[in-house]
């Protein structure tokens, strides 16, 4: 895989940041993406209960820009599933409520591809959408898929979504034994917009850990999900499976923040839905322990 550009940053992720060009991430990326998802330093645990541990990091050159990191430890959930559930997008439409739409566009190596998701935000800010450039890496029993934000020439931001930036996320799932595992999620997103606080709070408090605990039940319910579903189909093990079209690098850059509009939200006042459980009283729904 060819290397990218040597960075004149100091040791830490490098997708994106300082990067004017677009890049399939390669093995360095790799290990730094794991060496932050590991870390301990630098972060303020904000939740930890039922198996699940949030963190968040104020980024130093913007206050108002966070990273947050979840890590949930799934019992009775192979490493590989998880992996697979990560990956199926048709599934991901089942149990994500949080989605409006989501679709890979083209494919860029055998372990990268770019794809679209739109998402439901806290009533009643603006809901957001985002183009990445996503890649993927086994590990022997371990897995990483991460992503940035690339700009892709036939999906421009739309009137009705707030282009958001991801910055770098993704995924380390660690395999604990042949039916356990432990996944790292760690988002660094520009949701452009000055965002109020409670969103911030909120995030870590109640949005994170409700995902976390909805997608370890979505893997308990997956192989049953995958056996009526192409159970065979996983271009993500098998790239000759794939049926996307292929994308050179060149037709696609990076996408700056700054070149976006900036939305100011920072006085909106969470809605009484959202204060009372969440839309569509989906509150209840992951409140359950995973223990």
């Amino acid at each position: 895989m060819e290397k990218p550009a040597a960075s004149t940053e100091p040791q830490g992720p490098r997708p994106v940041l300082g990067r004017e060009s677009v890049q399939v991430p390669d093995d360095q990326d790799f290990r730094s993406f794991r060496s932050e998802c590991e870390a301990e330093v630098g972060w303020n645990l904000t939740y930890s209960k039922a198996g699940v541990s949030v963190w968040v990091q104020a980024v130093e050159m913007d206050r108002t820009l966070h990273k947050i990191k979840c890590r949930m430890e799934c019992r009775d959930v192979p490493a590989e599933t998880l992996y697979d559930v990560l990956h199926d997008i048709e599934y991901r439409k089942k149990w994500d409520s949080n989605v409006i739409e989501t679709f890979d566009i083209a494919r860029l190596t055998v372990n990268a591809d770019v794809g679209y998701y739109s998402w439901r935000c806290p009533k009643p800010l603006k809901n957001r959408d985002v183009i990445t450039l996503r890649s993927w890496l086994p590990m022997g029993a371990d897995y990483i898929i991460m992503n940035y934000s690339v700009k892709h020439p036939k999906y421009p931001p739309r009137k009705d979504l707030v282009r958001a930036v991801s910055i770098q996320t993704g995924y380390l799932i660690q395999s604990t034994g042949p039916k356990s595992c432990v996944i790292t999620y760690l988002a660094q997103v520009d949701p452009k917009g000055s965002l109020p606080k409670w969103v911030v709070n909120k995030s870590s408090q109640f949005l994170a850990p409700k995902a976390m605990k909805k997608m370890y039940k979505a893997c308990l319910k997956y192989p049953e999900w995958k056996q009526k579903h192409l159970p065979h189909f996983k271009p993500w093990l098998h790239p000759e499976q794939s049926p996307l079209p292929s994308l050179a690098l060149s037709e696609l850059s990076v996408q700056h923040a700054d070149s976006l509009e900036n939305i100011d939200e920072s006085t909106v006042a969470e809605s009484r839905e959202e204060r009372m459980g969440g839309a569509g009283g989906e509150g209840s729904d992951d409140d359950t322990s995973l223990t």
